[in-house]
């Protein structure tokens, strides 16, 4: 990791990073596997498949923003592991990013 050290990344980072890639791996899959076929959920306007990943990553981001403004990132408890990893608040606000992507992709 020493060629990309003057990126600063730490193991969240790039865990999102391989998870965004691998989504992205799976939705041009699914793309080839399953042509997609425009539908019309509750905002009344055709979407496709990538339309309902591009406002599920778009609200993610504005979830974990407003959860670090309101709520911040403070540990809410540490694990006992080594001398103790401690899991931050923000991952309250993943799960609540991860809930939002389903109710957008079974209903938009």
């Amino acid at each position: 990791m020493d060629s990309i050290a003057w990126m600063a990344w730490t193991w969240p980072t790039a865990i999102f990073f391989v998870l965004l890639a691998c989504t992205l791996g799976m939705m041009t899959w699914l793309a080839i596997a399953y042509p997609e076929a425009e539908r019309v959920g509750v905002l009344r306007i055709p979407t496709t498949r990538g339309d309902r990943l591009f406002v599920s990553l778009v609200l993610a981001a504005v979830i974990h923003l407003v959860w670090i403004g309101l709520v911040g990132t403070d540990p809410i408890f540490a694990l006992p592991i080594g001398e103790g990893v401690e899991i931050s608040s923000l991952w309250l606000g993943t799960v609540i990013s991860l809930l939002s992507a389903v109710v957008i992709f079974r209903t938009v």
